[in-house]
């Protein structure tokens, strides 16, 4: 019976943090924890860090060019 409540309440801990983890998705708040794991990188992992930077610039490049509708 405690194997049931323990993977029970294993399921309901899981099920809140992915849920969590969509609404601050959905409301931009995932950003900042990108932040802190750049910082982290760029101090202990200083290629990581690089190739993360390189990433968020490509990403923005894209982001910038727009759709064919809009000519």
């Amino acid at each position: 019976m405690a194997y049931v409540i323990f993977v029970g309440g294993l399921v309901v801990v899981l099920a809140g943090l992915t849920v969590f983890a969509r609404w601050a998705k959905g409301r931009g708040h995932g950003a900042g924890l990108a932040r802190a794991v750049a910082a982290y990188e760029e101090a202990y992992r200083p290629t990581s860090h690089h190739a993360h930077q390189e990433q968020r610039v490509a990403g923005d490049r894209r982001a910038e060019a727009g759709s064919p509708d809009d000519l």
